[in-house]
């Protein structure tokens, strides 16, 4: 057990440590320059002064220590969601550690420790006398010493990048050999000299018990006691301390976790294994066990119970890495990349490696688990693997203006091990929801979640949600950037770009395209609104294709309904900054990080940026609660919270569900992850692929509703949904076909009615309806042409008779009289008019009545 102070013996015993040894090494150094020469005195003194003038003061680093990352549970208290480590270790104070370790340390290896001053002097000299006769000069050191020895090993690891260098470090702190390793020894020694002036034994001691190497990746007696017999160091058995005790002089030879056997030799045979009874271990404990007897650290029984037990180790693996975090792989993997990627972390990628494996850091995110639970449920109804298709399904979750990560979700299960990978299919290192630099593939065709997209853009640029186009399949001339015009083919026929269903479009409002996921319609709003800008207004709203290369870099017209590869973490984020009044969040998934100390460090950093009017943002979510009527009303929550989404489907290879409430955004994958299967032709667990999304949606959604609440949506803006007019032009005097196209290129419907009579050439159209004018974008105009046998009916005068004689001269074969009795009126009769009227045109073979007035009608 530590003594609680320091004794003079101990305080006498380092200052003579440090004259008698200034002493002793002058011989040694001068031995090691000049063996085969008769030490001088002047040699001797000499090499006094070279040992007096080594560096005497180490600096102790931090210990390299695992990393943590944390999560939040139900009851708003942090848990280890996973860490990742070089080093098992897990630091112990002195109180934490049983008696009996060291007792079995101390008898073992440095029995006079709380009496000598650093330096174990006769171990020493005998060491490095074995070194002048050709072996190395390992052993014969204090507790004081090979803590500077570990403490050098780890000073020099820190910076280690490959195992090469680690190795390299072992062989340079601790096996060199002649004049080399003599002058480490001496530099040991000198360290240990002013190590002890600086700090108390117990603190001397719970160091180095702390930085030990126990075998493998084990290191510190509080991992060494978890790892070998489940147990903390706190309670280990007298066998157990004496048997990890035993283990600081070879560790990699005396563990006990390979019962295969720790070594080979030159016959093949193996040693320290399971089947002889780890019998290498058992001696190195014997012996230490013997020297806490001599000691009278433990009785005779006491030493006979211990010796006569085997060795019976309790491996208790400590994971490192991400399959530790059961249920957050994936979420844990993401972050995993932001601390190796980011600044935050290290100015090089080595420096960022290092943080993740050696730096202590426990970095506190963002994982809701309610969620992330909620979420996992969700997705259970879609199995990791089928045996139709290579099957993919994702989802996320994101708090609107924050955009902090809640839950991350795949159907696959995670793995980093390439032969898993490589042998079960259900196993993916792939993250379906994040970009490729983050673990993700190059992510997913969006559909016609895209299409919010050109709804912002349509917004941005000024226009109505309540403008009318010409929505109808048929052709397009999209406007892909700066004024290049592509004809596009918008038909329900193979090769063109058709609509869900065979919806043959029509003329309607941008908001009815919307809700109705209209592909003719948003191509027609492609006319006015170029591929290109809507390209730009993704990302500006933080969307790049999977990859990170940016959408604008191609602009073809099936852009706008969504054919890009994208995130779907990038897609939230998006929708996300809608919800949020116009505001995009950048992903953030870690709310701190503190060092080993518990000192707040820098977290990576994220902005939270303007990117529309609150405007524009207000009326995009009208217009998306809208969907939720529509084609996404299979989504719906059905809890009283408002929501606003998007579905959108890919050529039935890719399906999407995107939409928020004010708090918190979700947006679920479903998807080929290879190859081009389709989804509406596949059905796993009585759920047809092609709808499955709108299932897991809604259990995400409302499980983040009954969380965090919701509050209703903004008001859209009056002048983004303002009925618009628009000129409609007079074809009145053109043919059918020039009239057709005026309207057409005006963004005009157009119905040609039957041909009705007119004077002029057949076909010449006399008849528009609506005429022209002011009038709502869209509507439908209808047009008539003339038959080319109409005559106007002339102005005729005088008798009955003359008159029926002008208007067969004039082409009429029909007339007839009509005659009203009038006292005032003379002779055969006075015409007082025609019907039709003076003036109509009509059918040549229409009758015409003359009208007239006589005093006595016949």
């Amino acid at each position: 057990m530590p003594e609680t102070k320091r004794t003079a013996r101990g305080v006498a015993g380092g200052l003579a440590g440090l004259v008698g040894l200034s002493a002793v090494a002058g011989i040694l150094v001068t031995a090691a320059v000049t063996p085969a020469i008769a030490v001088s005195g002047y040699a001797a003194s000499s090499a006094i002064s070279v040992f007096d003038n080594m560096p005497s003061y180490l600096e102790i680093d931090k210990l390299m220590l695992p990393t943590e990352l944390l999560a939040k549970n139900s009851a708003g208290e942090y848990y280890t969601l996973a860490q990742f480590y070089d080093q098992n270790r897990i630091p112990v104070t002195s109180d934490q550690v049983a008696p009996v370790v060291y007792d079995a340390l101390l008898s073992s290896e440095d029995k006079n420790f709380y009496s000598h001053g650093g330096i174990d002097l006769v171990g020493t000299i005998g060491a490095i006398a074995s070194n002048l006769r050709g072996n190395n000069t390992r052993g014969g050191s204090s507790i004081t010493q090979q803590y500077v020895k570990n403490v050098l090993q780890q000073s020099c690891e820190m910076q280690a990048k490959t195992q090469e260098e680690v190795d390299d470090c072992f062989e340079r702190t601790t096996v060199a050999t002649g004049a080399e390793g003599i002058e480490r020894k001496l530099q040991e020694m000198r360290y240990a000299i002013q190590l002890e002036k600086q700090y108390s034994k117990n603190d001397i001691l719970i160091g180095y018990l702390n930085i030990a190497h126990f075998g493998g990746t084990v290191y510190g007696i509080g991992a060494a006691a978890q790892y070998y017999f489940g147990v903390n160091a706190s309670d280990l058995t007298i066998g157990q301390a004496a048997a990890i005790a035993g283990m600081v002089q070879e560790p990699n030879t005396y563990r006990i976790d390979r019962p295969e056997g720790t070594y080979v030799d030159g016959d093949g045979v193996a040693h320290n294994s399971a089947a002889d009874g780890y019998a290498e271990t058992k001696d190195r404990q014997l012996y230490v066990l013997a020297r806490m007897y001599a000691d009278g650290k433990i009785t005779k029984a006491e030493y006979d119970e211990a010796a006569a037990a085997p060795i019976e180790p309790h491996i208790t693996p400590r994971v490192s890495g991400c399959q530790q975090a059961t249920g957050a792989e994936f979420f844990c993997d993401y972050v995993r990349t932001i601390i190796t990627d980011d600044p935050a972390f290290g100015q090089t990628a080595d420096d960022r490696a290092a943080a993740l494996r050696r730096g202590g850091l426990k970095v506190y995110t963002t994982l809701d688990v309610d969620l992330q639970q909620a979420a996992t449920a969700a997705m259970s109804i879609i199995p990791p693997t089928d045996p139709d298709l290579d099957l993919g399904t994702s989802g996320t979750q994101v708090e609107v203006g924050t955009g902090r990560v809640l839950s991350m979700v795949q159907n696959r299960l995670y793995s980093q091990d390439s032969d898993v990978l490589a042998t079960d299919g259900n196993y993916t290192a792939v993250n379906y929801n994040v970009r490729e630099a983050n673990g993700g593939g190059i992510g997913h065709p969006a559909g016609s979640t895209y299409k919010v997209f050109s709804l912002v853009n349509w917004l941005e640029q000024g226009h109505s949600v309540n403008e009318r186009l010409n929505g109808r399949i048929g052709t397009k001339r999209v406007d892909t950037c700066d004024g290049n015009i592509q004809t596009v083919r918008s038909a329900n026929t193979s090769g063109a770009i058709g609509n869900f269903d065979n919806n043959p479009g029509y003329t309607g409002s941008v908001y009815q395209f919307t809700v109705d996921s209209l592909n003719s319609g948003f191509l027609a709003m492609a006319e006015e609104i170029s591929v290109c800008s809507t390209n730009q207004v993704a990302m500006k709203l933080g969307v790049m294709r999977g990859d990170g290369e940016p959408l604008d870099n191609l602009n073809a017209p099936y852009d706008v309904l969504g054919s890009a590869n994208v995130a779907p973490i990038d897609m939230a984020e998006a929708y996300a900054a809608i919800a949020a009044g116009g505001v995009l969040c950048e992903p953030k998934a870690i709310d701190r990080v503190t060092d080993a100390d518990g000192v707040d460090l820098a977290i990576p950093q994220t902005t939270c940026t303007r990117v529309m009017s609150e405007a524009v943002a207000a009326t995009a979510a009208y217009t998306l609660q809208g969907v939720m009527n529509g084609t996404g009303i299979d989504a719906r929550t059905y809890d009283g919270i408002p929501i606003f989404g998007k579905t959108g489907i890919h050529e039935y290879e890719h399906t999407w569900m995107d939409g928020a409430s004010t708090k918190v955004a979700t947006v679920v994958w479903v998807g080929n992850v290879t190859g081009y299967a389709l989804l509406n032709q596949n059905w796993v667990n009585g759920y047809q692929l092609s709808r499955v999304r709108t299932t897991i949606w809604p259990d995400m959604q409302r499980a983040a509703n009954a969380k965090y609440g919701g509050d209703e949506f903004p008001s859209p803006d009056s002048e983004l949904t303002k009925q618009v007019y628009v000129d409609l032009p007079n074809v009145i005097g053109m043919s059918v076909d020039q009239a057709t196209q005026t309207l057409t290129d005006a963004g005009f419907e157009v119905s040609v009615g039957g041909a009705v009579d007119g004077v002029e050439d057949a076909g010449t159209v006399i008849a528009q309806e609506p005429g022209a004018g002011r009038v709502v974008p869209g509507t439908t105009v209808v047009i008539q042409p003339s038959n080319g046998v109409g005559i106007a009916v002339p102005s005729v005068s005088g008798t009955p008779s003359a008159a029926e004689a002008q208007l067969r001269a004039a082409g009429f074969g029909r007339v007839e009289s009509q005659c009203t009795e009038d006292a005032g009126a003379g002779g055969p009769g006075t015409v007082t008019g025609t019907d039709p009227a003076a003036g109509t045109v009509a059918n040549r073979n229409a009758m015409i009545t003359v009208q007239y007035k006589r005093a006595n009608c016949p």
